[in-house]
């Protein structure tokens, strides 16, 4: 193995030979506590610490890097606290994660890491965010992902490096190809010489730099991140290594060639770079001693302040008030000057004043800069606000929900606009196993809204009409508003927008411009989880929202010897059961109309908690009222048997009458 020196002196020199043996003594001290007990799973980094050092080394303190369980020199590099490492994979309270999540998963703010999920191709997306907000704000700055070389088959991977390179924006994509995926070796997992030739069909950079020796990963690293905090652009790199224990230490290394597993421990690039310090003299075989004693103690007295702490302890109160950030919800007051407008208008002044309100929110969708959107919500914004905060995005659902993350991360405000709600589930993964988890597992906000045009009756069929929200109401982490007129709209979609929490923000097309209603000019809110009682009566309590309040309110018109209480919801997570439940217990019939189809859906929740907390109040069964159990057709005649508009008027006479 070659080394050139080049103009490091011999700190530096001496520097990297440090950081590399400290993460590869403090996993051979792991591997003796994992065959003891101790710690539950490990993912092995040996052979690799030269890609984990020499980058971050590379790096200025306050640009973001994003490892993966590989990388635990990423973390010594950036002295991070040995006893709070240890404690995170003991699953104790001085780790990150509060034992709610092991290894690697988690971040840092103070140490600007951003941990990985299992799900590996997300945080490529979320790279993308935190360097956008650098390019916003115009700070030269470079952010580092890891991936591996099995995760480069993942969609995400792709989507993610054609958003960087599309926005020019400074992301490192370091891909660590150690030969396996797990067992899969990599003749198997891709059809090309390297992997980095993908980097031409995104109009990108490449170099492949040779993972296993650290002085011409740290060289080619400081030289890039020069390049890139002068003239902003991504670049891909695969670092040529091998992985040199198993996937994780269950799984073993058999399906390696003993052969291939003796060349590449010749290569090792600790062993190998001491000799090459030790032949210039930078190394002696004292100072070898001295800093493997130094180290060792190190290791020992941080694991004794871990071990000495006790198991965490079960508070059932601490992990439901974690799911979400903390939010003091601040009232903003409706003035007295109103127009009457359209739901669709209604979101758009909520949208546009939000814009104005904060300086650091950003848009991201598809059309929705100059063509303002296929509905044209956010039609004028590009002129007011630039295309800097009003964005077209690629298709690629999943990397912009991912990159919203990343500007959160760096502290801005997303909202990003699905073109239609049924669209997310290209983008499912960032959303349930990113945004809705990341507070809970290390205290991060996840400050993006999600606009999600949806709902049937417009002739649009299967794959432009769902009303999803049971999608997203039985994830923890998640909040749901469902608005059904002009005035809520807009004052909840601002209250969204300033809750530093994921709000997914469901806006029925069939209500856009077929409702107007008088909407305050000034910028207010509403608070979420609060309903609205639209009318007031003994007989029976209607429980709805979206279209279907619309469709309780015209069946309340054909019947006004009927007295309900016709609830509307507003919003789904957090939900007003206190109102449900005062109702219920005046009326002692409760009926629940939902646009989406019953199974699973929202109406059964509640009825599931009415018949808990209110049985002795029923006077008569509960009923729902939903879509049948089919998609959404698209022939007119089809739709309107499809939803439950027509249903609902029988179901609740019925109701009344038993």
């Amino acid at each position: 193995m070659r080394y050139h020196i080049g103009d490091l002196d011999q700190e530096t020199l001496l520097g990297l030979y440090e950081k590399m043996l400290k993460p590869r003594m403090i996993e051979e001290k792991m591997l003796i506590l994992l065959r003891q007990g101790k710690i539950s799973k490990w993912f092995s980094g040996i052979g690799q610490e030269a890609i984990s050092v020499g980058v971050t080394a590379a790096l200025k303190e306050e640009e973001y890097i994003l490892p993966m369980h590989r990388n635990l020199g990423v973390f010594t590099t950036r002295d991070v606290p040995l006893n709070r490492l240890f404690s995170q994979w003991q699953g104790k309270a001085k780790g990150f994660t509060k034992g709610r999540d092991r290894s690697f998963h988690f971040g840092s703010q103070e140490h600007r890491i951003v941990g990985m999920i299992s799900h590996l191709g997300p945080q490529l997306g979320v790279a993308d965010g935190i360097a956008l907000a650098d390019v916003l704000r115009k700070k030269r700055r470079v952010t580092a992902a890891f991936t591996g070389e099995g995760a480069t088959s993942e969609g995400d991977f792709h989507e993610a490096l054609n958003v960087a390179s599309v926005w020019n924006l400074p992301v490192l994509f370091c891909i660590e190809n150690n030969g396996y995926g797990l067992s899969t070796p990599t003749n198997e997992q891709y059809n090309c010489e390297h992997l980095v030739d993908r980097a031409k069909g995104y109009g990108m950079e490449c170099r492949i730099i040779d993972g296993n020796n650290i002085l011409e990963v740290h060289s080619k690293i400081v030289e890039l991140c020069k390049a890139l905090r002068k003239r902003s652009r991504p670049v891909l790199l695969e670092f040529k290594t091998f992985r040199m224990r198993g996937h994780e230490e269950a799984s073993g290394t058999k399906y390696v060639p003993e052969k291939l597993m003796k060349q590449w421990a010749k290569k090792d690039p600790i062993s190998n770079y001491e000799t090459f310090l030790l032949k210039e003299g930078v190394l002696s075989e004292k100072k070898i001693e001295g800093l493997k004693e130094k180290i060792a103690e190190e290791i020992n007295a941080n694991l004794e302040l871990a071990f000495a702490e006790d198991a965490i302890n079960s508070n059932v109160s601490n992990e439901l008030n974690d799911v979400y950030h903390g939010f003091n919800y601040q009232e903003f007051k409706r003035n007295n000057e109103v127009k009457n407008i359209r739901f669709v208008d209604a979101i758009s002044d909520g949208l546009r004043q939000s814009m104005e309100q904060h300086n650091e929110l950003v848009i991201m969708g598809q059309d929705v800069a100059e063509y303002g959107g296929v509905f044209k919500i956010t039609e004028g914004f590009v002129k007011q606000f630039g295309k800097k905060r009003v964005r077209n995005t690629p298709i690629c659902e999943s990397a912009i929900v991912s990159a919203a993350m990343g500007l959160s991360i760096n502290g801005m405000k997303a909202v990003v606009e699905m073109q239609f709600a049924d669209f997310v589930s290209s983008g499912f993964n960032p959303v349930v196993n990113y945004l809705a988890k990341v507070h809970y597992r290390w205290a991060q906000k996840a400050d993006v809204v999600i606009r999600m045009p949806c709902g049937g009756g417009v002739g649009a069929g299967p794959f432009h009409s769902q009303t999803n929200e049971a999608w997203f109401t039985k994830t923890p982490g998640l909040k749901v508003v469902y608005p059904a007129f002009p005035e809520d709209a807009k004052g909840l979609l601002i209250t969204a927008i300033n809750d530093p929490n994921p709000v997914l923000f469901f806006e029925h097309k069939g209500l856009y411009r077929s409702v107007y209603g008088d909407v305050p000019e000034n910028y207010y809110s509403i608070p979420l989880g609060v309903a609205s009682l639209l009318k007031e009566g003994d007989e029976v309590t209607i429980v709805s929202y979206g279209a279907g309040v619309h469709w309780a309110l015209e069946t309340l018109e054909n019947h006004p010897k009927l007295h309900a209480d016709l609830i509307d919801l507003r919003s789904l997570q957090p939900l007003d059961w206190k109102a449900i439940y005062s109702s219920v217990r005046k009326t002692g019939r409760l009926i629940i109309l939902q646009e989406d189809t019953l199974f699973g859906g929202i109406a059964s929740d509640i009825a599931a908690q009415v018949m808990e907390q209110c049985f002795e109040y029923l006077d008569a069964p509960i009923k729902r009222v939903g879509s049948i159990e089919t998609p959404v057709p698209f022939a007119k005649n089809l739709e309107n048997d499809y939803l439950p508009r027509k249903r609902f008027e029988d179901v609740l006479l019925e109701l009344v009458a038993y």
